[in-house]
Order: structure tokens, then C-alpha cells, then sequence
């Protein structure tokens, strides 16, 4: 397969439409959306009444402002509240295809549609195309992350080997033998392949066949991409999701940012309002997703972006997030996955004789790299630690004993450290 075949084509007539089309279909789909989710979820119905929101007065999208913006961060406490995962879904569990559960914890529905997490142009516009053999390296094991990037190959009619993560010497022989074209997973874990790959003697160009990588899960810098395109001669270009709604931009040939989804209604907000922002502006970005299933009406990410909507050489004219540049609260995206401070607390609540603790957060080599920093007079559980942390978590940090009074007084819960380019 050439180049020129992987870069050039549109997956769906939606990315194309004119202005005026998209703000017409952007609001039949919401139209149809709030009087569905008004019905049948329980949980909106109840938002929409608080605000004395009328479905019926719903005209135009600047009309959206008045549903108060739901955080990401309340879907803890709200699936807590009665079945269907506290109202908020519109259906019965058993009438899903499948239950995820991501760190939060935060169950994540996946119902019966087809292309139910939207990812297919994404992967498309990436460069994936029929015939390829692509690798996920993601997790299986409860998160949706496997399992949501086979529905995008599968559509294209790719073959995929469910690989998970770990295990990087199977990765490498399984990518030599089988003369894997796509990788899809995080950034730091292709670079990682690559060092190891370099190390055991393989000429990442001549021993291994990939020609397209989909990343996510990480910030992406440019430094990182020019050197993995370089080392492996293919294209390798970003999407940007949550487990909630699954794809929400991703980027074309010509990495000019992501390309909005065609399955939601994107705004940039005001963190603490809920107001949307002008263009350029930098704000939270907040979602509604086209979703009757699972209604998650102006969810608010807690990721800092804007939006862009100058031409794209592409020819797509969906309008275009810029880079993500940073959070609105204290998680952090660490490995592909969400780390919540209350979370840590509560594994640190097991282990009375930890005065103190804070994560750091590096990326030497462009990997990330997690540190647990715990003050203790006296300390011999660390195995306990660390695997009640990575049940937990969902991922094992490298754990550093202190001496009481070693960490600063005022601390953050997470210290982000990484830097990219």
C-alpha cells in the first residue's frame, strides 16, 4: 500500500458538510437527544427540572448554555444512586453489550449499536485502511480501551491481534512474524518498543513493517512524533477521547489539530460558569455526545483546549481542537489512565502509619514515569502497598520511603513534572 493511499480520502459525508449544514444537523441530533434523555433518564430529567430547563424551548445550539455543565467527576457519586446506574441511563443493564470500569470508579456502558464509540473516521483519517494488520496494545482487563479501538479496525475491515500491554519482547517477535502494519496504543509505549526493539539489534525500518500508528492516552509532542515517524518510516497520528464518550477529535494527514467528531456537539466553557467561550479562547471542553443510550449531557472533561475552525487542507470542515494545554482540577492522565487524589486517599486510609504522601509525575525519554513519595517513621509493608494501589489505580507506581517531614509543607496531591519538547 502506497502512501498516497493511506492520506488521501474522507471517511464520511458528515465531515464535509458546509457551516450552515452542521449547525442544522448539530441541532436536530440535540433536538431529538434532550427530549429522549428528558423521558427516559431519570438522572436528567432531574437536572433538566432543577434548572427549570424546557426541552420544548431548546431552538437553536446557543440555547445548550442553560443545562448546567455536568463534571466529569460527579459520575462517582452519581452511578452510586439507584439501578441503571443512577438514572442515568435509558435503559436496563442487561439490554448493553458490555460494562466497563475505569479509575473513579466510573462504569463505562457500551451499548449494541453499531460503531457505538465513534472512533471509525477517526482511525480513517489516520490512515488505516482494509487489509492492514494492526496490533492494540491498550488494556483489555476492564477498561474499554481494547475492546473500543477493535470496533474502528473492524469496520475498515483490519485484522487485529488483541496484544494488551506488557510483555515487550512478545510484542516485538508477534510485530516481526506477523509483519504488523498498524499500531494502535500509547506514544511512550511505541517508543518504547522502538528502544527495545534497537537494543535486541532489529532495523526498525528493514525488521518491522509498521506503516500507521493511532495514538492516545498521553499528551503527543512533536518532538516525540518526528522522531517515531523517522526511526519506523510511517504515519502516526492522535485521537483524543474519554471512556464516557468515546472519540471526541482526532487528527488528518496534515496535523493541523483534531478534527471534532461528527457523533457531538462540542463547546469550550468557562471552568467555573459553564459559559461557552469565543473561538481561540482557551477553556474546559465540554461534550454532548449524540448518545440515547447513555445521555451525558455538556459533560465537562476537565481538559483545557479551544477550538480553530481556519480551513484544513484536507478537505474535512469540521472545526478543529488545538492542543490540549493542561487540566482544570487535580487529576492527571498518567499511562493512558486517570488519577484521582481521592482514590490514592483511600488507598492510603489501609496504611494507618503513612503520615503523608504525594504522586510525582515524570517522563524521562518521553515515558511516563509515576512516583509514590510516602513519609513513615517505620515501614515494612511496601509489597502490600503497591499492589493494593495497582488494584486500585490500575497501575503500580515506583514507591520512595521519606522520613517524616522530608515533603514541603503546602503540597499538591499529584506534581506533575513532565515536560514535552
Amino acid at each position: 500500500m502506497t502512501r498516497k493511499d493511506r492520506t488521501e480520502g474522507i471517511y464520511s459525508r458528515r465531515e464535509v458538510l458546509d457551516e450552515g449544514e452542521r449547525r442544522q444537523y448539530c441541532t436536530l441530533q440535540l433536538k431529538e437527544l434532550l427530549s429522549y434523555a428528558y423521558r427516559y433518564s431519570e438522572d436528567v430529567k432531574k437536572r433538566f427540572d432543577r434548572a427549570q430547563f424546557q426541552v420544548d424551548k431548546f431552538k437553536d445550539l446557543s440555547d445548550l448554555k442553560h443545562i448546567p455543565i455536568l463534571k466529569k467527576k460527579e459520575l462517582i457519586f452519581l452511578q452510586s444512586m439507584g439501578p441503571r446506574l443512577g438514572g442515568l441511563l435509558t435503559k436496563d443493564l442487561g439490554e448493553l453489550r458490555r460494562i466497563f470500569l475505569s479509575p473513579g470508579p466510573i462504569f463505562d456502558p457500551e451499548d449494541r449499536s453499531e460503531d457505538y464509540w465513534g472512533w471509525t473516521e477517526g482511525f480513517y483519517a489516520a490512515g488505516f485502511r482494509s487489509g492492514d494488520v494492526s496490533q492494540i496494545t491498550f488494556n483489555y482487563h476492564l477498561a474499554p480501551a481494547g475492546l473500543m479501538f477493535e470496533e474502528p479496525l473492524r469496520n475498515l475491515n483490519c485484522a487485529v491481534i488483541p496484544a494488551g500491554p506488557g510483555s515487550t519482547n512478545s510484542q516485538i517477535e508477534i510485530m516481526q512474524k506477523l509483519r504488523v502494519t498498524g499500531y494502535v496504543g500509547t506514544p511512550s509505549y511505541l517508543s518504547h518498543l522502538a528502544q527495545k526493539a534497537e537494543e535486541s539489534g532489529l532495523n526498525l525500518r528493514k525488521d518491522l513493517f509498521l506503516e500507521v500508528a493511532f495514538v492516545t492516552g498521553e499528551k503527543f509532542s512533536e518532538k516525540l512524533r518526528s522522531s517515531l515517524e523517522k526511526k519506523f518510516d510511517l504515519i502516526m497520528r492522535q485521537g483524543y477521547g474519554t471512556a464516557d464518550v468515546g472519540c471526541i477529535g482526532y487528527e488528518c494527514f496534515h496535523k493541523t489539530g483534531l478534527h471534532i467528531t461528527n457523533r457531538a456537539y462540542v463547546e469550550i466553557c468557562h471552568p467555573d460558569t459553564g459559559i461557552p467561550l469565543k473561538d481561540g479562547e482557551v477553556g474546559e471542553i465540554v461534550i454532548t455526545a449524540f448518545n440515547k443510550t447513555y445521555p451525558l449531557i455538556r459533560l465537562a472533561t476537565g481538559d483545557l483546549g479551544y477550538i480553530d475552525r481556519t480551513p484544513c487542507a484536507c478537505g474535512r470542515t469540521t472545526p478543529r481542537l488545538g492542543n490540549i494545554v493542561g487540566r482544570v482540577d487535580t487529576t492527571a492522565r498518567i499511562k493512558g489512565m486517570f488519577v484521582y487524589p481521592h482514590q490514592v486517599e483511600q488507598v492510603m486510609a489501609h496504611f494507618e502509619e503513612v503520615k503523608r504522601w504525594q504522586i510525582e509525575v515524570t517522563n524521562p525519554g518521553g515515558i511516563d514515569e509515576m512516583t509514590l513519595n510516602i513519609e513513615v517513621s517505620d515501614f515494612s509493608r511496601e509489597e502490600e502497598l503497591l499492589h493494593t494501589f495497582r488494584e486500585k489505580i490500575k497501575l503500580r507506581p515506583m514507591l520512595k520511603v521519606l522520613t517524616p517531614g522530608s515533603l514541603p509543607p503546602q503540597i499538591r496531591p499529584i506534581e506533575d513534572k513532565r515536560t514535552w519538547d
